[in-house]
């Protein structure tokens, strides 16, 4: 397990309460943009965080495990000299928090946990993906990628966002994402739920395609002491960009709760 500096954005009042917000495979932390401002005018310190092969942080060369994405967001927090916070991940960074919350409970004051899955396979198409990577580019899978990450009305409605996420996925480094695909393809961190003791947020959007929820959100919620389990209507895999006001109502609800 070694460390790397992963590239992060710090907005809000350095004396708030922390939260740090972690990014799904293929994207960056522009991906939580809808929620720093609501999260700010409350208060909070908003750290945005690229993982490591993504955006501007380092890509070291593969494998990555899930170990590594964990040592890299510790390896944040000491470096930002944070001892606990709220930690927000969407997909991958909800697999980072959980792993986060197994391995280093005492730095997570919460969790909040969206579109994302505890054991997401078959591990063959996370194989398939990333070989299809090294050898076309992430550009051969953005149109995909955004076709998981919006609802068909939403990207009809809005071109101009497809396209700025279409362009998000395509200037992902390859080998970034496609170690970021054995992450996924070797994870199942389904034996380790019952050891989260941070309160625990789950949310699912109810169109998402990736990771739906049922089973990959109930399944978590079930296997986390004491977690509660929302679904949003009218979202895909990126809910939080695609329905914000309601992710952020949640996220928010969930973190005052907490840090009272």
């Amino acid at each position: 397990m070694s460390a790397v500096q992963v590239h992060r954005v710090a907005e809000g009042p350095v004396d708030g309460p922390v939260v740090v917000f972690g990014n799904s495979i293929g994207s960056d932390h522009r991906m939580w943009a809808p929620q720093v401002a609501p999260l700010v005018a409350r208060g909070f310190r908003v750290i945005r965080y690229d993982t490591r092969g993504h955006g501007a942080s380092p890509v070291p060369p593969g494998p990555y495990e899930l170990d590594d994405l964990g040592a890299d967001l510790l390896a944040l927090l000491d470096e930002a000299g944070v001892q606990r916070a709220h930690l927000v991940g969407l997909s991958l960074g909800g697999m980072t928090g959980m792993w986060t919350g197994i391995h280093a409970p005492e730095r997570v004051a919460s969790l909040t946990l969206c579109c994302t899955s505890a054991k997401l396979g078959p591990p063959e198409m996370w194989a398939d993906r990333a070989a299809n990577v090294r050898a076309e580019g992430t550009g051969s899978v953005a149109e995909a990628g955004v076709g998981r990450w919006l609802t068909p009305a939403y990207a009809q409605a809005n071109p101009d966002e497809v396209t700025f996420l279409r362009g998000m996925i395509a200037a992902t480094p390859s080998e970034g994402y496609a170690a970021c695909c054995g992450v996924i393809e070797r994870m199942d961190l389904l034996g380790g739920l019952p050891k989260i003791s941070a309160p625990t947020l789950v949310i699912s959007g109810a169109e998402d395609p990736a990771t739906p929820p049922e089973p990959h959100g109930r399944l978590i919620a079930e296997g986390v002491p004491g977690a509660r389990f929302e679904v949003v209507a009218s979202a895909a895999h990126l809910g939080s960009y695609e329905q914000p006001a309601e992710f952020t109502r949640l996220i928010l609800e969930h973190i005052t709760t907490e840090d009272e």
